[in-house]
């Protein structure tokens, strides 16, 4: 069952001239960084669940990274009567038959640190030659609305797994993530290289275009 608390913020601003609000479904200030970048040129005001004071417990039991996406977003919206965006990523590695997919998060123990996780998937793919590393990052952004309405975006980003991890940039596997294009890993990029081919940045954008309107706030 999802507990909740009363929300502090949401819900104080609601005259004719409050900024409308998104709560993205994450507390992860290195995803927030990216989500608020893409998303500055709106008109509305993103805030993570913790600014936003939404507390709410999900089970991530969808078989996709559409369905889990729409399990966070649906959950956000209806503890915050607003707007809510949530993602669901993750990392494919061809080699491993696609895992850690879906469960990229929770891959080795959700509390593992990402050094220890990248590691296994290192070992694992240890002299395995650079046309047999094929991975990409997978990410499906879905949107859910006051009254239910609701979409999805998918994107990915191809590229393989390094041989060893590089890079200060990123967070989680980016510094295994190997993208020829730049002939570095994307924990190597700068923010505004990795907003131009990311998976999270196509799939934000798609639905900044597509669903949240022409960035002066109207839905559509």
């Amino acid at each position: 069952m999802r507990k909740m608390k009363e929300n502090p913020i949401i819900g104080k601003e609601k005259g004719k001239d409050a900024m409308k609000k998104i709560i993205f479904a994450t507390g992860n200030e290195g995803k927030m960084r990216e989500i608020r970048e893409i998303l500055k040129d709106t008109a509305y005001e993103v805030l993570s669940m913790k600014e936003a004071g939404v507390c709410v417990d999900i089970v991530e039991d969808g078989k996709s990274f559409e369905e889990n996406a729409l399990i966070k977003a649906r959950a956000v919206m209806e503890a915050s009567g607003e707007i809510a965006l949530a993602d669901d990523s993750g990392l494919e590695v061809d080699f491993l038959d696609r895992a850690p997919g879906i469960y990229s998060a929770r891959f080795l123990g959700e509390d593992t640190p990402y050094d220890i996780k990248n590691q296994y998937i290192l070992d694992k793919l240890k002299d395995v030659p650079d046309n047999a590393r094929s991975a990409r990052f997978v990410c499906a952004i879905a949107a859910v609305f006051p009254g239910g309405k609701t979409a999805t975006r998918t994107a990915a980003v191809e590229g393989r797994i390094a041989h060893e991890p590089a890079g200060e940039n990123g967070f989680g596997y980016d510094p295994i993530f190997f993208v020829p294009e730049f002939g570095c890993t994307t924990a190597e990029l700068t923010m505004e290289q990795k907003n131009r081919i990311s998976h999270r940045a196509k799939a934000l954008a798609a639905i900044k275009n597509e669903v949240l309107g022409d960035g002066k706030g109207d839905c559509r």
